[in-house]
């Protein structure tokens, strides 16, 4: 009678790449928020994802091109998060705020990719400039369709290009300040922030929307009111 033969575990499963890359760059997130880029080093990340060094470098480079590579998923996700939140057919104002909900929730939830692609990838500049630019480029990009769509609602001419441009730029530009703000506040509810930067941005645009304007006071007649001057004030001053 021979000697029962020991059971031999079988190989583990090797994960389909797209999985194992996931499973990489989610850990690269976690330790690049928490140790930022210079401190981070691959052996902990690998160490993270629960593979070996070898394979962190096989799958996805470098340092430099892993970083570039999770600013451009995170990226990609909150941009996703946002247009998915966005109400389409509701009026202007709804939509943004739904928009600016959306912003605000993804980065309450996801506050380690917030890190990354606000205060790592900024900080660093350089090589990754160029994927800030980009996410910012199309963060503008939306905000500046909806100001243009905004006029659909109403009887005023049609925000030009470059007026919906500037004006989303300064909105983009708020909201990264503000949810950087909320990092270091998250006592804060998501909805709370977010309703704070609509009501800052929209009692403005929702008089740019009617067609409201302000003006600067005139120098020349001292006046105090936000109004041009009429043609007979200008013609006697």
């Amino acid at each position: 009678m021979h000697a029962e033969q020991p059971v031999r575990p079988g190989r583990a499963k090797r994960l389909p790449r797209a999985v194992r890359e996931r499973q990489i760059m989610d850990a690269a997130v976690d330790v690049f928020s928490r140790l930022g880029f210079h401190a981070a080093s691959m052996d902990e990340i690998s160490e993270v994802a629960g593979i070996s060094k070898p394979m962190l470098y096989a799958y996805l480079g470098s340092k430099e091109e892993l970083f570039a590579t999770c600013i451009r998923r995170e990226a990609t996700r909150m941009m996703e998060a946002i247009a998915n939140g966005v109400e389409a057919e509701e009026p202007p104002d709804v939509q943004l705020w739904s928009g600016l909900r959306a912003f605000f929730g993804f980065v309450g939830e996801n506050r380690a990719s917030w890190q990354v692609l606000h205060r790592q990838a900024s900080s660093q500049g350089g090589p990754f400039a160029e994927e800030l630019a980009d996410m910012r480029g199309r963060a503008i990009s939306l905000v500046a369709a909806l100001l243009v769509h905004s006029s659909d609602f109403t009887n005023v001419p049609r925000a030009g290009d470059k007026e919906a441009e500037s004006l989303a730029a300064a909105l983009v530009g708020a909201g990264e300040s503000l949810a950087d703000w909320w990092l270091d506040n998250p006592q804060e509810p998501a909805g709370v922030v977010a309703a704070r930067l609509m009501n800052l941005v929209w009692m403005g645009f929702g008089d740019l929307v009617a067609g409201d304007v302000w003006h600067p006071p005139s120098r020349r007649t001292g006046q105090e009111s936000g109004r041009e001057p009429g043609p007979e004030k200008e013609a006697t001053s």
